[in-house]
């Protein structure tokens, strides 16, 4: 019985881990795809609100937040807890007005179940600009 127990304890303590190990590394893949998008730029004043016309140039990135292209800017709101912003989460965003800013509610809605899964709250929008390269 108590060999059973052990065994019991140990796949469970496993399996956790093999989580943990899981999300730590679909993390890492969105930082990597974040650090690439924003390869060549640089970071400007953080602001609250960004115009944000076409909602079709908003890009969710899991497991980090969320990205919004603007001519030769990308601006980058992070999730103040990353880890509810999952792969399978479809956003939906309560705007108020044509600005999209920090304080909007952001629903997260399973895109398999439709069930809401959760809320994410988002810091400052920071605006990355391509550098100039062309130094003399």
């Amino acid at each position: 019985m108590k060999k059973i127990v052990a065994l019991a304890a140990a796949s469970a303590a496993l399996a956790l881990g093999a989580t943990a190990a899981q999300a730590e590394t679909r993390q890492e893949r969105s930082e990597a795809h974040v650090a690439e998008m924003l390869e060549g730029r640089v970071a400007g004043e953080p602001q609250s609100c960004i115009s944000a016309f076409r909602s079709r140039d908003l890009e969710v990135i899991p497991y980090v937040g969320i990205a919004y292209e603007s001519g030769d800017t990308i601006y980058l709101a992070r999730a103040t807890r990353p880890e509810s912003l999952r792969d399978s989460d479809v956003p939906v965003i309560q705007r108020y007005g044509s600005q999209l800013c920090r304080s909007d509610v952001i629903r997260t809605v399973d895109r398999y179940s439709n069930f809401q899964t959760g809320v994410v709250f988002l810091g400052d929008f920071v605006p990355y600009t391509k550098v100039d390269s062309a130094d003399g």
